[in-house]
């Protein structure tokens, strides 16, 4: 079994004498530090899985740069809505270090139904999985205040504040850098 196997296998109950026939639409990519894989207003055509360095993306509004999520090694991601509903990305996506992915594309992601009978039902399942993280995500955001998302985000992903720029990290808290400074050395 490869690597993307192992991760396929993780995510998905995929028989095992038809997860090579899905492992096999997956083309391995090594990208550099700042490369962007994803531009705002492109039509984003593969959803990529991370098996090692760390993606950001993000958008501008109204000329802030915004960080609506750090990817890491073990997550999938793409612009969900532009990859299925076939519309122009909100997000840039763009590695922040060196980073090895898996990239499906979407014509090749649409004909995994035809190898696996139970497509859909996993395919739900994983949507719903990702559906539950923004919930939990958004509900952090309307119930905790700044210290407490800091040190929630903090506890769950420590290894991140020696990798990651502290402004990314800031603005995916919703806070300023500022305020994130402040929380930081309070708690540090």
């Amino acid at each position: 079994m490869n690597q993307i196997e192992k991760y396929l296998s993780i995510y998905f109950t995929i028989q095992e004498d038809k997860l090579s026939s899905v492992a096999a639409h997956f083309e391995r990519v090594v990208l550099k530090r700042g490369e962007l894989i994803l531009r705002t207003g492109q039509y984003c055509k593969k959803m990529f899985f991370i098996e090692s360095g760390i993606l950001r993306v993000s958008a501008l509004n109204d000329g802030k740069d915004i960080t609506q999520w750090i990817a890491t090694e073990g997550q999938f991601g793409t612009d969900l809505n532009s990859f299925m509903l076939n519309q122009p990305a909100r997000w840039n996506i763009e590695a922040i270090t060196d980073a090895t992915l898996y990239f499906i594309s979407k014509s090749d992601y649409d004909t995994i139904g035809t190898v696996i009978p139970n497509w859909p039902e996993l395919e739900k399942i994983f949507l719903v999985n990702c559906f539950t993280t923004m919930e939990n995500r958004i509900f952090q955001f309307l119930s905790l205040n700044s210290e407490e998302r800091y040190l929630r985000f903090f506890h769950n992903n420590k290894r991140l504040f020696n990798q990651v720029p502290l402004k990314y990290l800031a603005s995916m808290l919703g806070m300023t850098a500022e305020t994130f400074s402040r929380i930081r050395k309070k708690n540090s």
